[in-house]
């Protein structure tokens, strides 16, 4: 079943002449004739009568031009959206991003969805490595994530972040240099995200506390950022946390940053070079231009 022989169909039963139906197409009539005859051997009927008023539809006919009406309205429903999704009007991208990445990764978002509404964004909480394999795998387009990435993969740098200590108000906090830091964190009691939920934040945070000679305690594990905070405000203990973890932080939780240079590390997006989504260039350029963003 063409979808020209279909229009041609409901030329003709519009316009109820062969030569009016043939001059709104831009054919001639006997082209048009010819596909109509190539549809009604098709159909196995007739479907116009010719007389000295024009064309008429036939019973069959009259029974088959509802169906080709929706379907050539569908198809060219189809072609329309093909053609918007070709130019990055709408379709679906989905977007992964890490702690790190909490308050820049939703703002990016929302300003990407400001200019292009008809985009179905899907936004996905996950570590940079949980990231990495689904960027390669197809199940993600973009990734906010800590950077290097795994080769292969083209990334832009955003902004850097750092490390800090999450102690709840009230308790005293260590002077900056590493003899004070050292000894706050020898054997106090900390929060911790499970290092599978947070693997870079976990072996940076282990790199930390082996260059300053300390061995903290580990007092509770969970799989949550918000959790962790959640308790540190209650009192339960303090924690090592990424510096942007400041955009959610709750009341009752004061935030130091630990100046070392191995306690800090560049943010960025990844995808996949070879790529053909539109929506990804489109979105870079809304993450770089995004609050919080410093390229």
């Amino acid at each position: 079943m063409e979808l020209r022989l279909l229009r041609s169909f409901i030329a003709v039963a519009e316009n109820r002449n062969f030569g009016a139906a043939a001059r709104a197409l831009m054919t001639t009539q006997s082209a048009l004739t010819k596909q109509i005859q190539v549809l009604e051997r098709q159909a196995g009927n007739t479907l116009f009568t010719r007389g000295r008023h024009g064309a008429a539809l036939t019973p069959a006919g009259e029974a088959l031009l509802a169906d080709s009406v929706e379907l050539v309205r569908r198809a060219d429903a189809l072609a329309h959206r093909m053609q918007r999704v070709a130019m990055g009007v709408e379709g679906v991208l989905n977007v992964g991003f890490g702690m790190s990445a909490i308050d820049v990764a939703p703002r990016a978002v929302a300003a990407f969805r400001a200019v292009h509404p008809d985009v179905d964004i899907r936004l996905e909480d996950m570590s940079s490595s949980a990231q990495f394999d689904a960027i390669r795998n197809g199940s993600l387009h973009v990734g906010f994530v800590r950077l290097p990435a795994q080769p292969g993969l083209a990334t832009r740098g955003i902004r850097r972040d750092q490390l800090a200590l999450a102690v709840p108000s009230g308790v005293p906090i260590p002077e900056p240099d590493r003899n004070s830091l050292r000894n706050w964190l020898h054997g106090r009691p900390l929060i911790r995200l499970i290092p599978a939920r947070g693997p870079g934040l976990a072996a940076q945070t282990s790199e930390i506390f082996s260059e300053l000679g300390c061995s903290p305690t580990v007092m509770y594990e969970t799989s949550d950022l918000l959790t962790v905070l959640a308790l540190v405000a209650a009192g339960a203990g303090s924690s090592v946390v990424p510096a942007s973890a400041s955009a959610v932080i709750p009341d009752g939780v004061q935030l130091v940053p630990i100046d070392l240079e191995s306690a800090s590390w560049s943010i960025g997006t990844a995808w996949l070079p070879e790529s053909k989504n539109p929506l990804i260039p489109m979105f870079l350029a809304a993450a770089e231009a995004a609050p919080g963003a410093r390229v």
